[in-house]
């Protein structure tokens, strides 16, 4: 990989049989600013031989393999850390099923350029017309419940925390974030949120005017991801863990309570 303006980092744990490296290679054709770092965490299937094999025929693609499985928030900060020692104007991470487009990232990376104040330009999942949004309703209700739940915990009108499409400026601030690993596993981004606010709590500039989320036109669920109903008893347990480690910060970057029902009550 040379030197591209943005590094997304894509964690991957036995993604073999869902990967699809023809999309992968088509976005890179059409996008020559963006260069894509694939984090094999620890797969016991032939993700690594898959991810190498990709990177081999892209330059614009590189493989970062892990000694053993650590976990999505892990992978992703270890690549992080990675991506931010090339030195590009932006990062970010995405999801390896591609749920979200790729073609969904020059559009986040577009707001941060037209925006110089953002930190970070995220994906939302939010059901308008004209979008295709297609996810079921188990998994639909139950993330509503904890982005609920997030929202009131980082006192922010976050209307979906847990979009895999995130992309983030290189900056000071940024860089923080990813400094020390995640105490959540499964509300990392979350987390992500509560220590982005952090390090801007010196800041004088509005906390919401750093983050910015992007409805997405598409999401598709892929088949393949199992989210349990113990899964979201675990997140909620979680997000007190959170607001227990940051909840000294937050009254720097606090909000109304009623902005944020309004946030999260929408559509």
């Amino acid at each position: 990989m040379e030197h591209p303006e943005a590094i997304i980092v894509v964690p991957c744990y036995n993604e073999a049989a869902r990967l699809r490296p023809a999309a992968f290679r088509d976005f890179l054709d059409s996008a020559p600013d963006v260069g894509l770092l694939l984090v094999d965490d620890g797969s016991t299937d032939a993700t690594a031989t898959v991810l190498h094999d990709m990177a081999a025929s892209c330059p614009q693609m590189d493989v970062h393999v892990l000694p053993r499985n650590s976990g999505k928030a892990e992978a992703v900060r270890q690549g992080m850390l990675r991506a931010f020692e090339r030195g590009p104007s932006f990062t970010g991470y995405w999801d390896a099923d591609l749920a979200a487009p790729l073609a969904a990232i020059p559009l986040l990376l577009n707001l941060l350029r037209a925006r110089p104040a953002l930190d970070m330009a995220m994906g939302s999942r939010v059901q308008l017309l004209g979008s295709h949004i297609r996810r079921s309703a188990y998994r639909h209700y139950l993330g509503r419940v904890l982005a609920t739940a997030a929202a009131a915990v980082l006192r922010l009108p976050v209307y979906d925390t847990q979009c895999g499409a995130k992309v983030l400026r290189v900056n000071e601030r940024t860089r923080t974030v990813f400094e020390s690993r995640f105490r959540s596993r499964w509300l990392f981004d979350v987390e992500l949120l509560a220590r982005l606010l952090t390090a801007q709590a010196d800041d004088t500039v509005d906390p919401q005017m750093r983050i910015n989320e992007m409805p997405l036109a598409e999401w598709t669920e892929v088949p393949g991801s199992k989210v349990r109903l113990k899964d979201g008893v675990a997140a909620l347990i979680e997000l007190y863990r959170i607001q227990r480690a940051y909840g000294a910060s937050r009254q720097r970057w606090q909000m109304p309570l009623a902005a944020t029902a309004r946030a999260v009550d929408a559509p």
